[in-house]
């Protein structure tokens, strides 16, 4: 087959699809990569790099785009890369369907065939292609809270640690997931007094066995999460519903209740947010402030690290790419039902149900359509 790598022209994205070690692989199996010129050189990948490992590279993306069976990327499509997407072509990227209805509406009338990282499972019910950026994003969070709590980012002007005679910091992280437990990690080792809020008690069990009492947990059925916001200097919002919108855990309410230049990092927003003040924000310009409160919601908060997080998903992603280039996406997506779970849009056809149902249009059955 032949696989197209465009350059992510996302604002302030600086990720690539596949390393120049992904590419080695790919075509020892006997395939094709297309890489646009200086597609990685951000995060540290050169052509060079990419014709020594097997690669052609192509100077237009819309020669990726035309030329290629399957597109491999890291973000979901900009407007420009839908109108050059074919019928019949795989994408095979992140999605986040659920809050982005243009893009669905454009991918379903591409008759295109799209596979989104972040909703391919594991026997477990977990999601292996999601886990990697949210770990990055995760530990990305708190030393992106730590920096806002500084004066000269308007925030209130203190360590998150703290320090001799100066109290720590209160870090609230909303869900215990693979965000929460990476935020946990740093802002426990930055001594700050962290308490996270998730619905499971079973899941709190886990974090206090690996955490012991560097947190305190909270079960949310149990607590009331308005004090708890108007307590906390820096918040995390990390819930997540697998391809669904995120819901809205921290009202405008709670917002005004909270200290002046306190802080929220919203990682939920490429799902909608959980925050009901929440907009998407850049690298470039990465805050806003709603009633002396500094919002922080960059939608791609590992693109701010491009190369370890190129390293870190190809890691998960590698395998199914291989597995989808070498057998074919019908065979590849009927023999695994993890896999098939990833299947978000399939020639016209919304085949993630969470995504129907929130823009209303009809679901079908992946395994009825592969």
């Amino acid at each position: 087959m032949k696989i197209g790598v465009p350059k992510e022209i996302k604002p302030q994205e600086t990720r690539i699809g596949l390393t120049p070690d992904s590419v080695k692989v790919l075509v020892s199996e006997g395939h094709d990569v297309l890489v646009e010129s200086n597609g990685g050189f951000e995060a540290g990948f050169d052509n060079d790099q990419y014709i020594k490992a097997g690669a052609k590279i192509v100077r237009n993306a819309s020669d990726i785009f035309n030329d290629s069976d399957i597109i491999v990327k890291v973000k979901e499509p900009q407007k420009t890369e839908v109108d050059m997407i074919k019928e019949d072509q795989i994408v095979y990227t992140y999605l986040h369907l659920a809050a982005a209805k243009e893009l669905t509406q454009g991918l379903i009338k591409s008759k295109s065939i799209n596979i989104a990282y972040e909703t391919v499972t594991d026997d477990n019910g977990r999601l292996p292609l999601l886990a990697p950026m949210s770990a990055v994003a995760g530990r990305m969070s708190v030393q992106a809270g730590a920096h806002c709590l500084e004066k000269n980012q308007k925030g209130r002007g203190i360590l998150l640690g703290g320090a001799p005679g100066g109290e720590p910091a209160n870090v609230l992280i909303l869900g215990g997931g693979v965000v929460g437990e990476n935020a946990a990690i740093i802002a426990t080792g930055m001594k700050a007094k962290v308490h996270i809020v998730d619905k499971s008690e079973t899941r709190l069990k886990e974090l206090v066995q690996m955490f012991g009492d560097k947190i305190i947990p909270e079960q949310s059925n149990k607590i009331d999460l308005g004090k708890l916001v108007s307590e906390a200097d820096l918040v995390v919002g990390g819930v997540l519903i697998p391809g669904a919108e995120a819901p809205k855990l921290v009202s405008k309410e709670m917002i005004k209740s909270m200290k002046r230049g306190s802080v929220i990092v919203d990682v939920a927003i490429d799902q909608g947010g959980c925050v009901e003040t929440s907009k998407p924000t850049t690298h470039g310009d990465p805050t806003f402030i709603v009633d002396d409160v500094v919002h922080y919601c960059v939608a791609n908060m590992p693109g701010g690290v491009p190369r370890t997080s190129t390293f870190a998903l190809n890691k998960v992603t590698l395998p199914y790419l291989v597995k989808l280039a070498n057998k074919g996406y019908q065979k590849a997506l009927s023999e695994d039902k993890n896999f098939l779970a990833g299947l978000n849009i399939f020639k016209g056809h919304v085949t993630y149900k969470a995504v129907a149902e929130v823009f209303g249009h009809d679901y079908s059955d992946p395994s009825k359509l592969v």
